[in-house]
């Protein structure tokens, strides 16, 4: 950061001056106003060094629950052997001599912190740029300290601090007639599965899912199954991030899953003509789709970010959904001391990603073999999510796939049931959606008398 005016006007860093001068000048001619400005600034945010000193002791007489004027300030500044270096008292007369009382400093407030975030991103790309012409670290490591320094500035920029009810209400898409009827309420984003829109409102922005089951469960089709509703019958974008699986391959089992077409059959090329028909249907309306799919193996949070945000600008419209396949797949740039810190730091970077981009991020994860063991009830727990704790802490929903046929293979009657388990939800309740799920297809349909109840 920036620690005497001369480097800030020799670097051409940005600043208001003028504006870190009205802020401490009418705290000076009302203390109260104080309050307003400690919680939205920091010491840091001001660009000047006398400006950080007098407001460090602004800062530490109102802790004191000292009033907060010339004679307090300077005879703490005094204290402290700072007086001289913040100019002396006639720069702090000069503070507020003559300014008027402002009803609201928040305009200058929201200037002094704007210029403060560009010069924390100038500083970020100089040490990162001091590092790389070093060339004493590896380029890894690099990235890893570009990584986590881009992240914790835009966690900085989402927090908007302490809202009144009025801003939330202002705030809430709909205004309060939307706020006090929930059936004009705007609704997340459907996922075609009734039983799991009805629990959940369906996905909405800023949310990181997570859907995680042992292998061969089906985590793979339930998320494409959803992908391709948010594309083809809601007409928003998805993006697909799949690190187990080629483009071609996902491809291949969203056009037979659409088409309802067993995958054995496709691939053999043994065919009717009414299997075609519908394969070509399906074929069109995904062409038509904006669905985008990534493939890279071992793609970064970074890179992530980098092409979600093209596909944005490409688009010029807020991305439905992103699908991650799988979290276990995703390694972190940098050194880790173990496994799970850094799944913890993918999963929180996700978190963030999802806040910044304002879209439901659906991530899908392994499970421990701990179902496996378990005697009787295999059904998964939040306890089994693989590697990390923090998954459940960062994420708004968590849910399982479970499939007990599975476990039981000689149960005829157990063929193709499978439930939707939600055992985390910030905003909702907690429970079972059953679903039906349909083997050569690699699909998962609604229950009919759950899509009847929908009608009715």
């Amino acid at each position: 950061m920036i620690s005497s005016t001369s480097i800030a006007l020799e670097r051409g860093l940005p600043s208001n001056v003028d504006a870190e001068r009205l802020v401490l000048g009418s705290i000076l001619l009302d203390d109260n106003v104080f309050i307003d400005v400690a919680g939205q600034l920091t010491v840091d945010d001001f660009c000047l060094e006398k400006h950080r000193k007098i407001f460090r002791r602004m800062l530490e007489l109102h802790e004191r629950g000292e009033r907060i004027d010339r004679i307090t300030l300077a005879n703490d500044l005094l204290r402290y052997n700072e007086l001289e270096s913040v100019d002396g008292l006639s720069y702090l007369v000069s503070l507020d001599d003559g300014l008027p009382r402002l009803p609201s400093v928040q305009a200058y407030v929201k200037i002094i912190r704007d210029k403060s975030s560009l010069r924390r991103i100038v500083a970020t790309a100089d040490s990162l740029m001091k590092r790389a012409l070093m060339g004493d670290e590896e380029p890894d490591a690099i990235l890893a300290g570009a990584e986590e320094a881009l992240l914790k500035l835009g966690e900085a920029h989402l927090n908007d601090g302490l809202l009144t009810p009025r801003e939330v209400i202002e705030r809430f898409q709909g205004g309060i007639t939307a706020f006090l009827d929930p059936s004009k309420r705007i609704k997340g984003v459907s996922t075609g599965f009734a039983g799991f829109d009805e629990m959940t409102g369906g996905l909405h922005g800023g949310e990181l899912i997570i859907i995680a089951a042992r292998p061969a469960m089906g985590k793979t089709a339930l998320a494409l199954n959803i992908a391709h509703h948010v594309a083809v019958k809601r007409g928003l974008p998805v993006a697909i991030f799949s690190l187990e699986m080629s483009n071609d391959s996902l491809l291949t089992r969203m056009l037979c899953a659409a088409a309802y077409v067993d995958g054995h059959r496709f691939r053999g090329g043994f065919l009717d003509s009414r299997e075609r028909e519908r394969l070509r249907k399906a074929a069109n309306e995904l062409v038509e789709a904006p669905i985008f799919i990534d493939d890279t193996a071992g793609v970064h949070l970074m890179d992530m970010h980098a092409k979600l945000r093209r596909l944005q600008q490409q688009t010029q419209q807020k991305l439905g959904l992103v699908v991650v396949d799988y979290l276990q797949l995703m390694s972190g740039r940098g050194r880790f001391e173990n496994r799970t810190q850094e799944v913890s730091a993918l999963s929180r970077g996700m978190k963030l990603l999802a806040k910044e981009l304002d879209c439901p991020m659906l991530v899908l994860s392994q499970l421990s073999r701990a179902p496996e063991t378990r005697q009787g009830d295999h059904r998964p727990q939040l306890s089994d999510l693989r590697e990390s704790g923090s998954i459940e802490q960062d994420a708004d929903l968590v849910g399982f796939i479970f499939r007990e046929e599975v476990y039981k293979p000689d149960r005829e009657d157990l063929r193709g049931q499978a439930e939707l388990i939600v055992s985390k939800q910030r905003n909702g309740p907690i429970g079972k959606v059953n679903l039906v799920y349909l083997h050569g297809m690699t699909k998962f349909e609604n229950r009919a008398e759950d899509v009847t109840d929908q009608v009715q």
